[in-house]
């Protein structure tokens, strides 16, 4: 990725709850070890029941999350879905689908485990990130 698109993701990436935690450089490490990916109007993105092994933030366009056929939430730049795929191969929960045309940055299984591994600070700051985002959802229940 290169220019405004990974300006662009640096920016959403950082805005993720298990990412806040991090600092800029270790965000600058997640962008380049992401890919940048375009899809048409209508297509696929993550098929419910299928194993996953890639996280996305939307850089750009709009989707549309369904379980079982029934619509669940609209997405849009910024909002980011399949980050349990970082952790484990369990199969997807949710249908994703491009209501226009979109990109994303995926971020793989494999890549950021390395990254787990090697960075001590990056998994701690990852883990507080996930305890935050935790106690903001034990707060909205």
């Amino acid at each position: 990725m290169a220019g405004y698109d990974e300006a662009v993701y640096r920016t959403y990436l950082a805005q993720v709850p298990m990412f806040r935690q991090c600092t800029n450089a270790q965000i600058e490490e997640l962008c380049q070890l992401a890919d940048g990916l375009a899809f048409d109007p209508d297509q696929v993105l993550v098929r419910e029941g299928d194993v996953g092994d890639e996280f996305y933030v939307l850089g750009s366009g709009e989707a549309v999350v369904s379980r079982a056929g029934k619509e669940l939430a609209r997405l849009g730049p910024g909002d980011f879905f399949g980050e349990v795929a970082l952790f484990d191969g369990t199969p997807r929960n949710a249908t994703v689908t491009s209501t226009t045309g979109v990109t994303l940055v995926g971020l793989n299984r494999d890549a950021f485990q390395k990254m787990l591994g090697d960075a001590p600070a990056f998994r701690d700051a990852v883990l507080k990130g996930m305890a935050h985002r935790l106690h903001e959802l034990d707060a909205k229940a």
